[in-house]
């Protein structure tokens, strides 16, 4: 029998600066356009051709993750951002300008990885652990590469494996990775390692981002929790609170068990269900709960819209543009 799979979601609070980029989207013209496109009657099988709503899905999904994800010379508040930053004496790359780089760290040196011999000293860590850490985007593994590891964790011995990586190098690296228990950390896009590679060398799973899909996310865990692991694989989720990625997690509640039941009832109306649920997705809500805080049919319809969500995304959720050049300037 397999050992235990013990799946935890770690919550993060934005940072100043991602409350204040989250703040800005409520109050701009591409916020505006959302709404128009509800009060137009949109409907959830027309939203394949509506892109504006999958880029502000990317868009606040990207600033839940890093401000560098969304911060270019493009966006209308660089400029203003760069010299608030100055001023602050701070720079964008500063890792606690993001609520999960920090948590990342604390949860990387919870299990006795890129702590300091200082730290080790007053820690409770028994064995040290080995992790696959998974993001959605490459550019968020070169955030974390660059500067998290390098700057603060320079001890931590890591792999890479993502679309950069050629097809004929990738058995390669996870052979490594597996074979060599000096290795750290393995860095995947979930596109690339999660499915049908075996990384049972590790026995920590830690999800930076998430999948619209979540057994996307259920098969890239089970990389670790497979035939050949012999510990005990702890996953966690990282988590940013009271944010469009919170509510989906919530309802999603990442259990296949979610897509089994909802069925028929809101599901059934899928073609002719109204848009306005999705609203609430992009509004921030402090104290929200994926578990309450709506009706029952509320939350049933925005069930059924990310349901239906898999479908009307595409691989394009994986490039950190997705037309996003052309919607930053809908955010004045």
């Amino acid at each position: 029998d397999l050992p235990p799979k013990i799946t935890q979601d770690y919550y993060c609070e934005l940072s100043p600066l991602q409350e204040q980029l989250y703040e800005d989207f409520s109050k701009s013209q591409a916020h505006q356009t959302l709404q128009e496109s509800i009060s137009s009657g949109a409907t959830v099988s027309s939203m394949q051709g509506n892109t504006h709503i999958f880029q502000a899905l990317r868009y606040l999904q990207n600033v839940c993750n890093h401000p560098k994800l969304v911060l270019n010379p493009s966006h209308p508040q660089y400029q203003q951002i760069v010299a608030q930053l100055q001023q602050q004496n701070s720079k964008l790359e500063d890792i606690h300008h993001s609520a999960k780089l920090p948590a990342l760290q604390q949860l990387l040196q919870d299990c006795g990885i890129g702590i300091t011999e200082s730290i080790y000293k007053e820690s409770t860590v028994v064995n040290q652990h080995r992790a696959l850490v998974f993001c959605q985007l490459k550019a968020m593994l070169d955030i974390i590469e660059k500067d998290l590891f390098k700057k603060h964790m320079p001890s931590v011995t890591y792999l890479r494996l993502d679309g950069s990586v050629p097809a004929g190098q990738r058995h390669t690296v996870v052979t490594r990775f597996n074979n060599d228990p000096s290795i750290d950390v393995l860095l995947l896009t979930t596109q690339v390692g999660g499915l049908g590679l075996n990384l049972t060398g590790a026995d920590t799973v830690i999800f930076v981002e998430h999948d619209w899909n979540p057994m996307k996310d259920l098969q890239a865990m089970d990389r670790a929790h497979r035939i050949g692991q012999r510990k005990v694989v702890n996953v966690y989720r990282l988590i940013t609170r009271a944010t469009l990625e919170e509510k989906i997690m919530g309802l999603q509640k990442f259990k296949v068990q979610t897509a089994n039941t909802v069925i028929s009832g809101e599901n059934s109306q899928l073609e002719t269900m109204g848009t306005d649920q999705l609203l609430d997705l992009f509004s921030h809500k402090p104290g929200w709960s994926g578990d309450g805080g709506s009706s029952s049919r509320s939350n049933g319809g925005v069930r059924a819209i990310l349901e239906s969500l898999p479908e009307l995304w595409d691989s394009r959720q994986y490039e950190n543009e997705y037309d996003l050049s052309q919607f930053l300037t809908k955010l004045q």
